[in-house]
């Protein structure tokens, strides 16, 4: 026996059955099924999920992420915030729920965040489906004193 005739006759059979296709099922294709399967998935991806945002606190080690999409606006997110980074006894003291907003959520900084092509901007200028939509990660910075103080030896007191 040669094995040269018995894989040139394999390869027939194969070539014969290769040819053959199961009769069409009625209705649209599969390939069309498979389209709007991909396309139904690709919409709900973009309603339903949407990343966590990571948020920092200049001058400490450990990050948090927030889902901005569970929060119901900026005064929602600035309660959040306050409950992270400021002591829970402090917040109550402070002021409560209804005075709270973004310049006032962590005392002594200011609320901003990076967008998709990595600008640092104020939180708080957009409307709140905007800036779900566009906020990369929000970073929160110490505020710094005015500049506009008068320095020594720069007074006309001569």
């Amino acid at each position: 026996m040669s094995s040269g005739g018995g894989a040139a006759s394999a390869s027939a059979s194969f070539e014969q059955h290769g040819k053959r296709r199961p009769p069409a099922p009625p209705g649209p294709s599969s390939q069309q099924q498979q389209r709007k399967l991909r396309l139904k998935l690709s919409v709900q991806q973009d309603d339903d999920v949407v990343p966590p945002v990571t948020v920092v606190l200049d001058g400490r080690c450990i990050c948090h992420r927030v889902h901005l999409n569970r929060h119901t606006g900026y005064r929602s997110l600035a309660a959040a915030l306050r409950r992270m980074f400021v002591d829970d006894t402090d917040a109550a003291a402070d002021d409560g729920e209804d005075g709270l907003d973004l310049a006032n959520a962590i005392p002594g900084h200011v609320v901003a965040y990076e967008d998709m092509e990595d600008d640092l901007l104020l939180a708080g200028d957009l409307k709140w489906n905007d800036f779900v939509r566009v906020a990369k990660r929000i970073r929160i910075i110490p505020a710094k004193k005015s500049s506009r103080t008068k320095k020594c030896g720069g007074g006309l007191d001569n």
